[in-house]
């Protein structure tokens, strides 16, 4: 039982890390997010070192900056009419972005853009009805990217840089559906991960065929979090599990995939029309191993999730009103990677549909600011998680959920 405990805790870490409370939050630039996030194929700002850092070659000014935040509100209704279960969770997020860029000849452009891609939580009532595989979640995550891009010519550029990730994570979950101490409270463990670093990369490519038609592509490696003083904390552990859930350390190895982004943008009169299309390489995921490091008669266990390489469609357009004001919608179409019958709570998310739109007034002495509104909805789903080992069997735990995620957000950007 400890064992599938703590490996579906860490599962939880990671499967949380990518979609942070069922969804992912692509808010890393107010302009773009307009369009639908997209921007592979744009350039736009200094928000181009995080979509195509190629692309900040080819801002006409020195030095650029950009920084921005968004409040996200996330809605998740469960149902099970058969037992007649119900419950729902609404949490709350901040995710931000910094960026600056110095053109340093007209062929070199450096940056570095910080920004946090994962920083939400899911917070269901302590002990209901999947409890056993989630009571709580907080996780939080920055991104350091310095970049570097170059200009071959006026056709063709590249660029990129290495990415540091520091993060860390709580979660907490009963250890079982039924298990209380002698007084009936439920037995359940905090999970701790706190200082988890992370090493990758990102190349992209521009191309210009003329002054009205881009090309654009984007690589993100994958990132392994590797977890090495993760901790786990029991409590109201009845007497006779006390020599068994005892507080300890744990290590992990936690993969988090590769995306491939490209995409083109056509720009005529005032008008800006772009496409992109991301393939994030799940299919990496397909277990997670753990290292009971203070529990040797556990060991280590290999928990399946069997994720699948997902795909998101991305549209978006932008009217330049005047020489201030710039007016921008988008919308995009986002896959699941989570496989029949690994649906789980932690991370209620299925095909999705995102609708956004804003502006940008951008003030004579160079100063930008930029609003964005955005809807996520996720299509309905009767799904259910499978694979939660008790008593030698494996039980299944679903229902019905219902999802959407609302946003808005600001930002200042600032060129000379």
């Amino acid at each position: 039982m400890i064992r599938k405990l703590l490996s579906l805790s860490l599962v939880t870490l990671v499967s949380y890390s990518a979609f942070a409370g069922g969804y992912r939050v692509a808010m890393q630039g107010n302009k773009q997010l307009a369009m639908g996030h997209t921007g592979v194929a744009v350039v736009g700002g200094a928000e181009t070192m995080f979509f195509n850092p190629a692309a900040s070659v080819y801002l006409e000014d020195r030095f650029n900056f950009s920084a921005g935040a968004s409040v996200l509100v996330a809605d998740t209704k469960f149902q099970n009419k058969t037992y007649g279960w119900e419950n729902k969770t609404r949490n709350t997020g901040t995710p931000f972005y910094a960026y600056g860029s110095y053109k340093a000849t007209d062929w070199l452009t450096v940056g570095l853009a910080v920004y946090s891609p994962y920083g939400s939580a899911v917070d269901w009532d302590q002990d209901w009805q999947g409890s056993h595989l989630v009571n709580n979640i907080d996780l939080k995550a920055i991104y350091f990217q310095p970049t570097i891009a170059v200009k071959v010519s006026k056709h063709f550029s590249f660029g990129g840089g290495p990415v540091f990730v520091n993060g860390g994570v709580t979660f907490n979950r009963n250890v079982s559906r039924s298990m209380t101490d002698e007084q009936g409270n439920r037995t359940d463990v905090t999970v701790e991960a706190k200082g988890v670093t992370a090493w990758g990369w990102t190349a992209g490519y521009m191309v210009n065929v003329d002054d009205h038609l881009r090309f654009g592509l984007n690589y993100r490696s994958k990132v392994i979090m590797k977890a090495n003083d993760g901790k786990a904390h029991f409590h109201d552990v009845p007497a006779f599990g006390q020599s068994l859930f005892k507080d300890g350390k744990i290590k992990a190895q936690m993969p988090l995939p590769a995306e491939l982004t490209v995409g083109a943008s056509y720009e005529w009169d005032k008008w800006l029309f772009a496409f992109d299309y991301n393939r994030t390489f799940w299919k990496l995921y397909d277990s997670l191993v753990i290292d009971f490091v203070d529990n040797p008669a556990v060991g280590k266990s290999v928990n399946a999730r069997n994720y699948k390489d997902s795909s998101t469609y991305r549209l978006g357009v932008q009217y330049k009103a005047t020489e201030q004001l710039s007016l921008r919608a988008g919308w995009y179409f986002d896959e699941t990677p989570v496989q029949e019958g690994y649906f789980a709570p932690e991370t209620p998310r299925n095909d999705s549909r995102a609708y956004t739109g804003g502006l940008t007034y951008k003030f004579k002495n160079g100063i930008g600011v930029d609003l964005v509104f955005s809807y996520l909805h996720f299509s309905d789903t009767n799904s259910s998680y499978d694979y939660y080992m008790e008593d030698g069997q494996n039980v299944s735990f679903g229902g019905t959920y219902k999802s959407a995620v609302t946003s808005g957000g600001i930002g200042l950007s600032y060129s000379f």
